[in-house]
């Protein structure tokens, strides 16, 4: 069973049920997570930390491959919010967006939150939101309608 974010989420019937026929093995992991915490000062203790929390949840059943989607999912998600984030920024910041150019063809827009870096006829440009790069981004009618207003509003303030 998926729920809305993309996890795993396993029945609690399946989890009493490892509970129960595993009851040892935990407590064993655990008396060693709490012998590590308590003894080892450095780094390593969170690797062996780590270690022993990968292991018991690969001896649950859980895969690295679920793991791997889950983080995969979580991350997708997470990138397609900002994105929109970013475009609806864009769309409520037009009006303070300030246009500049480079002699080598290369230009910027700059909003409080948005940071577009670009060179004039190429289909990409560099998007940064809120300090955070977001990468080259395909240019959409959305960012040229961007782009022209800061262009437009740009030359009737000077």
């Amino acid at each position: 069973m998926q729920s809305r974010w993309g996890v795993i989420v396993m029945d609690v019937q399946v989890w009493m049920d490892f509970l129960k026929q595993n009851w040892l093995i935990i407590i064993i992991a655990l008396v060693v997570l709490f012998v590590v915490l308590n003894v080892v000062k450095t780094m390593v203790k969170w690797a062996l930390v780590i270690i022993i929390v990968v292991g018991l949840l690969v001896y649950s059943g859980v895969s690295l491959d679920q793991i791997s989607n889950s983080v995969a999912s979580v991350k997708d998600a997470t990138v397609d919010t900002v994105k929109k984030e970013a475009m609806n920024a864009m769309i409520k910041e037009a009006q303070d967006a300030k246009y500049t150019t480079s002699s080598d063809g290369t230009f910027a827009v700059t909003t409080p939150n948005l940071l577009l870096e670009g060179q004039a006829g190429k289909d990409k440009v560099k998007v940064t939101f809120r300090g955070v790069n977001l990468g080259e981004w395909q240019v959409t009618d959305t960012i040229k309608t961007f782009i022209t207003d800061a262009k437009k509003s740009d030359t009737v303030g000077k």
